[in-house]
């Protein structure tokens, strides 16, 4: 799949509108554990996280999955990855951080923050 980074942009200018006006939501339910361990295992609030995806560029852009929930096919899911320091909750080290962050921009412009937590293995990023 070809993108063009006018693509990545207006999505992300979109993420971002929806982010600044809080039209979005970060998932923390039974199924998204790894976002509440992010959470649990480092200093970081919702403010933080807000800060941290409102810093993403379109360098931090990795790939778009389907998204495979039935019902749902017709999504386009957008990864990113950013490294960033965090504080662990329990200890006295800061770390330097890969996150997974992944977003669906819902019709209406609503976002979901689908994924926003450690990377389980290195991102590829499409335009570096």
């Amino acid at each position: 799949m070809h993108i063009e980074i006018k693509e990545i942009e207006q999505y992300l200018f979109t993420v971002m509108e929806a982010v600044e006006n809080n039209r979005y939501r970060i998932d923390r339910n039974q199924k998204r554990k790894e976002n509440i361990n992010l959470f649990l295992d480092y200093v970081i609030d919702e403010s933080k996280a807000k800060d941290i995806i409102l810093s993403l560029t379109v360098k931090d852009f990795s790939h778009i999955l389907q998204n495979e929930h039935k019902g749902y096919e017709q999504e386009r899911l957008y990864v990113f990855g950013k490294d960033v320091i965090l504080l662990e909750r329990n200890g006295t080290e800061e770390k330097e951080v890969s996150l997974y962050i992944k977003f669906n921009k819902l019709a209406n412009n609503f976002v979901i923050v689908i994924s926003f937590h450690e990377q389980n293995y290195p991102l590829t990023y499409y335009f570096r």
